[in-house]
């Protein structure tokens, strides 16, 4: 599951703003694969230890590590015969394009008596893109700098900010209580004090990390060489399109940087932390240049197909789908840097290969059967909008789509239902009336919790996994998962800590869920 709003992900100013060498994996069904492809917790676990063990290194998309990974589905598909629904075999193609700082990026600080001294990217890293279609920030800036403590509205009307390079704390000030101190240093006040500063017009903003939000900027910095956007123009990622965008007078955001303090920085007043004044910092001027370099690279949905058998029926498709994709290698905890993602989406990931299994081998169906394990969910739903834009089957073809993510965990009988209800204009409800039709039949219901299937819950879970793009296209979506737990994103979220007899009982409703779509005569609408 994508990132939410605890982690660090440069979309959220955005939406503020718009208000090969390892062990090659078993080319046949694993030992413990049933005669007739009934699920079973064995053969899960026996896919899923290799799918999430540490040779696979988390998994991260546009790495050697993802390619491994798409080798293992493609392996497993071929042995099943299944048919293969991407544009190059089971692999659809996926232009992307790592975006980085190039070489000619440089941001000084320059005084009154001619001292140059270098801020980035060390101290301070630029924003390169916000995301959901807005403009990037500007890449130049040339203004005297001015410190704004902690960015408040009575500290911003103390100091010229228009035209300025805004420097401004991201933290509290001494003497603030312990929950006004952990609410002015949270994740959630970098908001609040970017919005605040933008109406005021500045050359750019500098906003300096503290306390709980410190986090952010190293993950910042590890993000800048591993995000990835889709290729979506001609020449992106090519050398000549190192500089491409929109010119300066079209990006009415400011250069926007991101770093933490320290004492004795150009960027802040002589006497802080103890003087934190609003104040100008005079004869002093920030100039800052951003030089983005790009580098193209194709990453694969993989994409199959069970073929129905209704002449009238076979053309339309039922969709599974899930992310292979993970978070890579990671800060070490205890030792261990492989975040090996077992649940995340490691659990959806095999739970679609014993769906192909099972409806390859089981009772035809009448409608056919679209599996996607789409990549680049992890980096913005990427690999899902690729194929939604570009579908390898036609996009109204698909009667309904079934996401699997995160279906491995937090106790036997419970489990998240999103969409029916949080889908725009009643588009999934017919197929969230056919959930709870096909969940009281199972000899175990399970008990479905729906707290999070609104567009508004705080948690967006709605907006955070492969399902949404199909909604945005008006296909009626239903997402399955067993929610979030203290190994989400972490190195912690290893196979031996999934219940698979859970992961089991999953598979079973979302096979007779299947069942039951492919097999009515009408939509679910």
């Amino acid at each position: 599951m994508q990132t939410g709003r605890r982690g660090w992900r440069i979309w959220w100013v955005g939406a503020l703003i718009a208000c090969a060498s390892a062990p090659h994996p078993a080319s046949t069904p694993g030992p413990d694969a049933p005669a007739g492809g009934e699920p079973t917790a064995a053969a899960l676990r026996t896919d899923l230890m290799v799918f999430a063990a540490d040779s696979f290194r988390g998994r991260e998309t546009g790495t050697p590590d993802e390619r491994r990974a798409a080798r293992f589905l493609v392996a497993r598909l071929t042995a099943l015969g299944l048919q293969p629904a991407g544009d190059s075999g089971f692999c659809q193609r996926v232009p992307l394009v790592r975006q980085t700082l190039g070489p000619r990026t440089s941001l000084v600080v320059t005084s009154g008596r001619g001292a140059t001294a270098h801020v980035g990217p060390v101290e301070l890293v630029p924003l390169l893109d916000l995301g959901g279609g807005v403009p990037p920030p500007r890449q130049h800036a040339d203004a005297d700098l001015v410190f704004a403590g902690y960015g408040t509205d009575a500290e911003l009307a103390r100091v010229t900010v228009r035209d300025h390079a805004v420097v401004i704390v991201n933290g509290a000030p001494t003497g603030a209580s312990a929950a006004d101190r952990a609410r002015l240093e949270s994740d959630a006040a970098i908001n609040d004090r970017i919005q605040r500063v933008l109406s005021r017009q500045p050359a750019a903003i500098i906003l300096l990390l503290v306390g709980a939000s410190a986090a952010v900027y190293p993950e910042l910095r590890s993000e800048l060489g591993r995000a990835l956007t889709i290729a979506d123009t001609p020449g992106a990622g090519s050398p000549d399109s190192a500089d491409a965008g929109p010119p300066e007078s079209e990006r009415p955001v400011p250069m926007l940087l991101i770093g933490t303090p320290r004492a004795g920085s150009p960027l802040l007043p002589a006497g802080w932390p103890g003087d934190a004044r609003p104040q100008p910092l005079i004869g002093r001027r920030f100039t800052g240049h951003v030089a983005p370099g790009r580098e193209s690279l194709t990453s694969c949905n993989i994409v199959a197909v069970v073929p129905g058998h209704d002449p009238r029926l076979r053309a339309s498709y039922v969709a599974f789908g899930a992310h292979y994709d993970h978070i890579g290698i990671q800060p070490a905890e205890h030792g261990d840097s492989v975040a090996n993602g077992a649940d995340d989406d490691g659990s959806g990931s095999v739970a679609l290969l014993a769906l192909a299994r099972a409806f390859a081998s089981g009772p035809p169906l009448r409608r056919s059967v679209l599996l996607v394990w789409h990549v680049g969910e992890e980096k913005g739903l990427l690999g899902s909008a690729w194929f939604t834009d570009h579908p390898t089957v036609p996009i109204d073809s698909i009667v309904a789509q079934v996401n699997a993510d995160m279906i491995g965990r937090n106790g036997a009988d419970s489990l998240y239902v999103v969409g029916p209800g949080a889908a725009p204009h009643g588009q999934s409800r017919a197929l969230g009336a056919v959930v709870d039709s096909v969940n009281g039949a199972l000899a175990t219901p399970f008990i479905l919790d729906r707290q999070w299937d609104t567009p508004t819950h705080p948690e967006q879970i709605y907006y955070r996994s492969d399902h949404y793009n199909y909604a945005r296209k008006g296909i009626p979506v239903v997402f399955f998962t067993s929610g979030l737990h203290v190994d989400y994103h972490r190195v912690t979220d290893s196979p031996d800590r999934i219940d698979y007899d859970k992961l089991t009982h999953v598979v079973g409703l979302l096979r007779a869920l299947g069942t039951a779509l492919a097999n009515r005569d009408t939509r679910p609408r």
